[in-house]
């Protein structure tokens, strides 16, 4: 494993040596293409290097933290991670095909993951094929969640602990889109893949999506031979900004084996919404995505596993300085604040009518310097409230965090 990492930093550090870097720059002024760029753009529009003529365009970034963490008073002390280092590979293979994959060491190398591998055929603007390994649209963070765009050491508390985070499968689909003066809108429809059991039989002993991530077997066979369905559909003003809806949905468990009955199909739908949006004068940028969770639970389990869940987050990054600093020309400070809530668990007790009340409410000021667009130091203090199921007083934890992550 130790020599596959290290020939692909060799191959990317001759490759850049020979080329230069794409100059797109993130968190700037927005230019006139810049504003009518999608999330469902993210998947492309990365700083890519390309040697001569050859057909293979090489990229990627890495995120790295220090964090000191308390919770109800009990700290494991000082600790510094190696969150990630994301490989990025490009190919146009023709005129109308090309093919990108995206290749995550997590943790070191605990987790490797192919988070997109597909190849894209263009028929016209509004209707192209993508086959492979997808990434599933739903909400905005699964689409464009590469480490150096945010001021945010975590990913969101809802996109990583009641959604999949970077949640891909094999599947295919078809996606588009058309610019219409100041607008543009785009739609993207894909089938897969899906869930399986373990989002009710995890260790977490509660509903919770993020556990069918560890079914590895998802790139090769289908749990229980029923499609996952992922659509998306997204409108862009330059001037207003955008907003996204997305809806995933599909059976999880295995209903029949053989022939022989096993269960009804029971079905997981996810609904989201997401806007994002840069206010003209301050440029202060606004980010936000809401989701809601249906599962169909079986009547044999306890009440603590919940059918409904919601969550989401709301991002406010306000520039404060921008002169040069260092001698880098483009340099900027953000201050930043992150709200977000989950809850796992809506409803009531049947036994006491009773709220449920397993939920957890975040705050996150950040502060944050990018000596380049793709380069973000960021400084981070996040305060945790959570609730058990049955709504005693809330845990509280509070971390104190610094980070980098940066594309190469």
């Amino acid at each position: 494993m130790k020599k596959i990492v290290l020939s692909i930093c060799c191959l990317i550090a001759s490759v850049a040596a020979i080329s230069q870097i794409d100059p797109e720059l993130l968190r700037k002024p927005p230019k006139a293409a810049d504003s009518l760029k999608l999330n469902m753009d993210a998947v492309y529009d990365r700083p890519m290097i390309k040697a001569g003529k050859l057909p293979v365009s090489l990229g990627g970034y890495v995120e790295a933290n220090y964090q000191y963490v308390s919770e109800q008073g009990i700290s494991e002390g000082h600790q510094f991670q190696m969150r990630r280092l994301t490989v990025f590979m490009a190919s146009s293979i023709a005129k109308r095909l090309k093919f990108l994959t995206e290749i995550e060491f997590e943790d070191g190398t605990k987790e490797i993951n192919i988070e997109f591998a597909s190849i894209d055929f263009e028929i016209s603007p509004l209707l192209n094929f993508r086959g492979g390994v997808i990434m599933n649209p739903i909400g905005a963070f699964n689409q464009n969640h590469d480490g150096p765009k945010w001021e945010f050491v975590d990913r969101p508390l809802s996109a990583t602990q009641m959604l999949p985070a970077t949640w891909s499968n094999a599947g295919f689909g078809i996606f588009g889109k058309k610019y219409t003066n100041d607008w543009v809108y785009a739609y993207e429809l894909y089938l897969s893949n899906g869930f399986d059991e373990r989002i009710i039989n995890n260790s977490e002993n509660k509903t919770f999506l993020p556990a069918t991530k560890e079914n590895k077997e998802r790139f090769e066979e289908n749990f229980n031979g029923h499609m996952l369905t992922t659509t998306k559909f997204a409108l862009r003003n330059k001037r207003i900004g955008e907003i996204g809806v997305s809806y995933m949905g599909g059976v999880y468990n295995k209903n029949e084996d053989d022939g022989l009955f096993l269960d009804h199909k029971r079905r997981v739908n996810v609904f989201a919404v997401d806007f994002n949006s840069t206010l003209p004068y301050s440029r202060t940028f606004i980010n936000g995505e809401w989701a809601w969770v249906k599962v169909n639970v079986p009547s044999t389990f306890t009440e603590q596993f919940g059918s409904k869940q919601q969550g989401g987050f709301i991002d406010v990054v306000q520039p404060v300085y921008r002169k040069p600093v260092f001698g880098f020309e483009e340099s900027v400070v953000n201050v930043s604040l992150r709200v977000e809530y989950v809850d796992w668990n809506r409803g009531t007790f049947k036994s006491t009518g009773g709220n449920i009340s397993d939920h957890v409410f975040s705050i996150v000021p950040s502060i944050s310097f990018r000596p380049v667009p793709q380069t973000v130091f960021r400084v981070n203090y996040r305060r945790n409230w959570q609730s058990d199921l049955l709504g005693n007083p809330a845990s509280k934890l509070a971390a104190f965090q610094v980070g980098i992550s940066s594309y190469f």
